[in-house]
């Protein structure tokens, strides 16, 4: 009888002919087409565990990847969480996702794992910035092997890669099985229907996803576990504050509008909410505001709605309030280096004109981008503001105050501006304070608790009358998995 032959085929496994047992059938689909068993790449691992458990020997041509020998030729000693959390994934079969602060070595966690697995590796990134910092960060780690990109013009073939998901969705069926060690950075991004089939049709067994905040609000994050794999340990920034990253303080400050800032902020929501109650729409969900965006195209009663509720958001998110607080803030802590975010690029470019600070949004060309970030690292600038294009995949340079002037109901972005205060930089006993500004008495309050997460427990008080007031930032957080039994273990040590 002929030994069964597994091969890779654009994304699947063949497997032909059929071994003895009935383990394997679980995992396979009859194909007409060619006359074989075909098998979803993803499921190369439990396979190879099952026909081992039977003892079934077959021939494996699918595998592509091969050993390597890296060895970091810059050593540092990890923090205890990142040695904790190496140690959890690899009692979770190598397989699984952790949780840390931005800030807290998520890239070096990986650096190690790679370096104790020691197969060829797959480093995908969200953007092109990311790519780069990785590449160079690998590069000083591993100067011997061979290195490449996948994204950004660059199309490598190398037993290290790091690509974009972009090109990485692109071209999957040609990277499945030429690496052993999938590592997703910011894994939040790989459960949508055209990233997913990086890990799809991958037969990579060893898999590790690393994010701030996996949470999705469309709930596709517990796609995580079938894809990577289970939260194998998280940590949050109150756990690690002090000793991985810089203490902090988290500061709301509540203003209030002027009364003719009110008045036309409440005239506002008043036509808004009339016919919003008129239309039988709620909205409590994303379901309730894509009715509203509906009807707002309707009719013209819908669309002076649409054009209200806009009209009290700008008043509300920019107010003259928020500005006489940033101008306290920024004579407080001059000449720190601070780093202002908010919501929209109207108000960024309002605060860059008003206090002649660099400022920085996606219409920012990537070579002035650069500039700006490069002197306000030496110190040039003391300070730059920003909407949304810092809060990921960019590589911000130190600083010790944020101040969120406006934002999203996002937690993740939340998260992600927090971490960019965090970094414990050169100096001792280092104190990050994170400042967030908040209209009184409009919808700013509710996105506000949306976004940290948490029912505040200690209202704070307004500016005026008292100092702000500290907050917590997330809730507890969920241990470390129980370890699972681990497969294909490589022979390094394993504690």
């Amino acid at each position: 009888m002929r030994i069964p032959k597994l091969t890779y085929n654009r994304g699947t496994l063949l497997l032909h002919p059929p071994p003895r047992g009935k383990g394997w059938i679980e995992f396979a689909t009859w194909d007409d087409r060619v006359e074989k068993f075909r098998v979803p790449a993803i499921k190369y691992r439990p396979l190879l565990e099952t026909l081992q458990a039977e003892g079934i020997e077959i021939e494996d041509e699918a595998k592509g990847f091969i050993p390597l020998e890296l060895n970091s030729s810059v050593k540092m000693e990890p923090y205890p969480h990142q040695t904790e959390a190496l140690r959890a994934w690899k009692q979770s079969g190598r397989q699984g996702v952790v949780v840390l602060p931005t800030a807290a070595g998520k890239t070096y966690l990986a650096q190690l794992a790679m370096e104790s697995t020691k197969r060829s590796t797959l480093v995908l990134v969200p953007t092109l910035d990311l790519m780069h910092q990785w590449y160079a960060q690998l590069e000083v780690a591993f100067p011997d092997i061979e290195l490449g990109l996948l994204g950004g013009g660059s199309r490598d073939r190398a037993p290290l890669l790091v690509s974009t998901y972009n090109s990485a969705a692109i071209n999957a069926e040609n990277l499945g099985n030429q690496f052993a060690l999938l590592v997703f950075d910011e894994c939040h991004h790989l459960p949508t229907d055209f990233f997913r089939v990086i890990a799809e049709y991958a037969i990579a067994p060893y898999r590790l996803g690393l994010s701030a905040t996996p949470e999705r609000a469309d709930g596709s994050h517990r796609e995580l576990e079938g894809l990577i794999g289970a939260i194998v340990y998280r940590k949050t920034p109150e756990e690690l504050s002090g000793s991985a990253l810089a203490q902090h303080r988290v500061v709301q400050i509540k203003v209030q509008l002027s009364p003719k800032e009110r008045e036309q902020y409440d005239r506002a929501m008043q036509t808004r909410n009339d016919f919003l109650r008129q239309s039988r729409i709620s909205l409590g969900s994303l379901d309730g505001w894509q009715r509203f965006v509906q009807a707002s195209a309707r009719s013209s009663e819908g669309r002076r709605a649409m054009l209200a509720h806009r009209e009290a958001k700008e008043i509300a998110l920019c107010t003259d309030g928020k500005l006489r607080v940033l101008t306290e803030s920024i004579s407080q802590h001059y000449p720190e280096s601070i780093l202002i975010f908010t919501n929209d690029n109207a108000t960024v470019y309002r605060i860059s004109q008003t206090f002649l600070i660099p400022a920085i949004t996606h219409q920012t060309p990537v070579k002035e981008r650069h500039d700006i970030l490069t002197r306000f690292r030496e110190g040039d600038y003391k300070a730059i503001v920003a909407s949304h294009v810092l809060n990921e995949g960019v590589d911000v340079p130190e600083a010790r105050i944020a101040i969120i002037l406006s934002g999203t109901g996002s937690t993740r972005e939340y998260v992600q501006r927090l971490g960019r205060v965090l970094r414990k930089g050169s100096g001792e006993n280092k104190l990050a304070i994170l400042y967030e500004v908040v209209t009184e008495d409009t919808s700013e309050e509710r996105t506000s608790e949306r976004r940290r997460g948490y029912n505040v427990v200690e209202k704070p008080k307004k500016l005026r009358k008292n100092k702000p007031q500290q907050l917590e930032i997330l809730p507890p957080s969920p241990k470390a998995a129980e370890p699972k039994k681990p497969w294909g273990k490589p022979k390094e040590d394993e504690s």
